[in-house]
């Protein structure tokens, strides 16, 4: 059942093979959630930064120390 789940913003798909792990951003579910450029751009740093964590196995603070910031 889908449901309830959300709609992923993006996801990584891990090194392998000798190809480096990678972040893709879904592009049309942020294009739907934001009203502008500022906002998408913020968006799409947002999710960049909670994907990057999630291969390194870091929190997005540590990644950057101003994620969750307004």
């Amino acid at each position: 059942d889908w449901g309830d789940e959300a709609v992923p913003l993006g996801g990584t798909i891990a090194a392998h093979d000798g190809r480096p792990g990678r972040v893709v951003v879904y592009r049309r579910p942020v294009e739907i959630r934001t009203k502008g450029r500022d906002e998408r751009a913020a968006l799409v740093h947002e999710v960049v930064v909670e994907q990057v964590a999630e291969l390194l196995g870091l929190t997005p603070e540590t990644v950057d120390p101003r994620y969750g910031e307004d």
